[in-house]
C-alpha cells in the first residue's frame, strides 16, 4: 500500500512546475502536475490531495477563479490552498486569495526551506488525519462484529439456563477480549481526534457501551 501523500502542483509555465518539483522532491511525496485550472480541477476529481500549490496568474482560469471552483466542492472544499505569486504583485491578490479560500502565500522565487516547511505541515495534518479516518472505520467493522455476535448469543442464550441451571449462560470470553481490545483501540483514536469530529467518537462510545452490556451481563 502506497502511504504516500499526493501534492498538486499547478503553473502554467514548465520551469515554475520544474523548480517546485526540485524543492518537493526531498519530502518523498507523490507530485502531480497540472497545467492549468482546468487540468487541476480534473486531477481533483479522482484523486485526493494534501495540498495544492497554485499559481495566481495564468491563462484562461487564473488562480482565484480555480480556487473558488475547489472550494464549491464538497470533496475538496477543506484542501488547503497555497497561492504562488509574484514577488511585485497587485498588494490586493493576498485579500483576493483569502477571500477565495487560500491558507497561505508563497512568494515567487521560491525559498526553498520555506516553501518545504509549509508544504510538510499540510503533508502531515493530511497523514494523520487519514490514519485517523482509517482507524475509525475499523473500529466500526469491529463493532459491526460484535454487534452481529451479541445477535447470534441472545439467540442462542434465549431460554438456556447456566451452568447450574439457575441463570443466563456466562458471557463467551473470547468475546469479552474481543470487545476489550476494540474499545482500547477507541480510546486511543479518541485521544487523538480532532474538535470537528468528536460526534463519531461519541457515537461509536455509545455502541460500544450497549454492546458491553449485552455481551457482558453484570455480575
Amino acid at each position: 500500500m502506497d502511504d504516500k501523500a499526493k501534492i498538486l502542483l499547478v503553473d502554467d509555465r514548465e520551469e515554475n512546475l520544474i523548480a517546485l518539483e526540485a524543492i518537493l522532491s526531498s519530502l518523498d511525496q507523490d507530485l502531480v502536475r497540472a497545467r492549468s485550472g482546468e487540468e487541476a480541477l480534473k486531477a481533483l476529481l479522482t484523486d485526493e490531495y494534501a495540498v495544492i500549490l497554485l499559481d495566481v496568474v495564468m491563462p484562461g482560469m487564473d488562480g482565484f477563479e480555480t480556487a473558488r471552483d475547489i472550494k464549491r466542492r464538497k470533496k475538496t472544499r477543506d484542501l488547503p490552498i497555497i497561492f504562488l505569486t509574484a514577488v511585485n504583485s497587485d498588494p490586493d491578490y493576498a485579500f483576493r486569495g483569502y477571500a477565495a479560500g487560500a491558507v497561505d502565500f508563497i512568494s515567487k522565487p521560491f525559498d526553498p526551506w520555506v516553501l518545504r516547511a509549509k508544504v510538510s505541515v499540510f503533508v502531515e495534518l493530511h497523514t494523520k488525519n487519514k490514519q485517523l479516518r482509517d482507524q475509525t472505520a475499523l473500529l466500526r467493522e469491529q463493532a459491526a462484529l460484535l454487534r452481529e455476535q451479541s445477535t447470534l448469543l441472545k439467540a442462542r442464550d434465549a431460554g438456556a439456563p447456566g451452568e447450574n441451571g439457575d441463570g443466563p449462560r456466562p458471557a463467551d470470553p473470547q468475546v469479552a477480549d474481543r470487545l476489550a481490545a476494540v474499545a482500547e483501540q477507541a480510546e486511543t483514536v479518541g485521544k487523538h481526534l480532532p474538535a470537528a469530529r468528536r460526534g463519531e467518537y461519541d457515537e461509536l462510545e455509545r455502541r460500544l457501551a450497549a454492546l458491553r452490556e449485552a455481551l457482558l451481563p453484570a455480575e
